[in-house]
């Protein structure tokens, strides 16, 4: 009922926006934005948003598969790998203030020491950070790290500004930062909208033609598409496989499936009594058919996951890892661990048509080896308290690589502490190590073997179900034009034109 009050209210209020600004582009989305402070969030709802607004020194370009130019207009590598020389371009801040090399120590040093840092572990690497002159950063690295470059491009290595920080104070920065980016934030309306508007300090603002952008929380699946076909949504993201093949059908809009890096996975809470044992997350994992998942929830879009590097990244292993599916002998081996009576609470967000088909049928395909699903429905901003908390046992989750190297992932995933392993709980030592050699490893053969064999490892600890992987599925009206996600999934709005 909750969901239903929310979704009937943002629907009345959206045809008030778009009479404002023709200039302004409406992007429906699920739920809201939790924080804009860029080393206090994992979620993709806050990232997608923050990389419009502010700015990072090495960019990924369109295609996602190469670095460019950002704030900094160019660097050099020292021949042992140790450091790194930045020089800035003139750019400035949203509130007009000059953006310098002092901006990009504090914003870098705080991402290694902060203690609410979630991504401190890829910046420890970094020794010193130094400002040279206004305009050069000087980085001195404690060890050759193959995938720094590509780590200071991810949106949490965002530029903030020193004195505006310090002004407005975390809190406060967190819900109205200034940023560099081709757009601003000017009003957070919780639980309904980010409002951002055009950034005129850019230093590409004549590359943006938006005036704006709005970013709305339609939390039900079905309304969100109900409105981009009734024009009260320009766009709109996170399009239910299901509704693919009939929104195509509509001569108004556009579908576009993105190639991405996104793959969905049952998370597990490995501290949650049996869970904690190996043997029986690999019953789990036989008793659930992926490839009827694929089949009957995304309808064709998907391809089974066998690795939690997503195909077609960097050092993917593309064997076949994934185990055979066989209800019977999970049946068997939970009755061997001791399992045989397993009740899982599944924690699912509801109005996710996706994730509350994919439970369903896990709950059906999990019943044939005896295992009791119970289903869990919560509001969309609960889950992800929960996961942090361990409140749930098995929860259906996603992942969309923001670096080109697979460190990212991987440290997240399996070798993180602040984090505890994307909230799962993983604990194996060896593991952690791997994880940490293979950052440093600078010969591409030895470290593809390290990827994978962190594939191999990762897979028999099950630390967790990988079930599909998938294309990102938005979609526009036709009067938006250049709405691309790149494979990382980064926004190009500054590209974008409204007609």
């Amino acid at each position: 009922m909750r969901i239903g009050l929310v979704t009937v209210m943002t629907s009345l209020s959206l045809g008030a926006t778009l009479a404002e600004a023709a200039g302004v582009l409406t992007i429906g989305r699920r739920e809201d934005s939790t924080t804009f402070d860029p080393i206090k969030t994992a979620q993709n709802i806050d990232l997608w948003v923050f990389a419009n607004v502010y700015d990072v020194l090495i960019r990924v370009d369109k295609t996602g598969t190469k670095l460019e130019p950002g704030l900094a207009e160019s660097w050099e590598v020292s021949p042992d790998g140790l450091t790194y020389t930045l020089k800035l371009r003139d750019a400035k801040f949203s509130d007009g203030s000059d953006l310098t090399a002092d901006d990009v120590v504090f914003s870098l040093t705080r991402i290694r020491d902060d203690e609410g840092s979630l991504w401190a572990d890829p910046f420890k690497v970094m020794d010193t950070v130094e400002a040279t002159d206004p305009k050069t950063v000087t980085i001195k690295l404690k060890q050759a790290t193959a995938p720094f470059l590509a780590t200071l491009a991810f949106p949490i290595a965002s530029v903030l500004s020193k004195k505006g920080f310090e002004a407005l104070g975390p809190e406060k920065y967190a819900e109205t930062p200034i940023g560099s980016g081709a757009f601003t934030i000017t009003e957070w309306r919780r639980g309904d909208r980010v409002i951002l508007a055009k950034n005129p300090h850019f230093w590409e603002a004549d590359r943006v033609s938006l005036d704006g952008v709005e970013w709305i929380s339609v939390p039900d699946d079905n309304t969100r598409m109900l409105n981009v076909q009734a024009g009260q949504l320009d766009t709109a993201i996170f399009v239910p496989f299901s509704r693919v093949a009939e929104l195509q059908k509509d001569s108004n809009l556009t579908v576009h499936l993105d190639p991405s890096t996104r793959e969905d996975h049952l998370l597990i809470n490995h501290e949650h009594g049996a869970l904690s044992k190996k043997e029986v997350r690999q019953a789990l994992d036989m008793a659930i058919d992926e490839q009827a998942v694929v089949d009957t929830v995304t309808f064709g879009y998907g391809e089974v996951a066998n690795s939690y590097v997503p195909k077609g990244a960097l050092y993917h292993y593309a064997d076949n890892l994934k185990r055979p599916y066989d209800p019977e002998k999970a049946k068997q081996m939970l009755a061997d661990a001791g399992a045989s009576d397993l009740t899982l609470n599944y924690v699912v967000r509801a109005g996710d048509e996706i994730v509350e088909q994919t439970a369903v049928l896990l709950q059906q395909q999990l019943a044939k080896a005896g295992v009791t699903v119970q289903i869990q429905k919560v509001d969309p901003s609960q889950e992800w308290d929960m996961l942090v908390a361990g409140d749930y046992d098995v929860c259906v989750n996603y992942w969309t690589n923001d670096i080109l190297d697979p460190d990212q992932k991987t440290t997240f995933v399996l070798g993180h502490d602040a984090n505890m392993n994307y909230m799962t709980r993983y604990n194996n030592e060896k593991v952690k190590e791997l994880v940490a050699a293979a950052r440093i490893e600078m010969d591409p053969a030895k470290r593809e073997q390290m990827y994978t064999d962190l594939q191999k490892m990762a897979k028999d600890d099950v630390n967790w179900i990988d079930l599909y992987y998938s294309p990102f599925i938005n979609v526009s009206r036709n009067n938006v034009e250049n709405f691309y996600q790149n494979p990382l999934g980064r926004f190009f709005l500054e590209d974008v034109v409204k007609n």
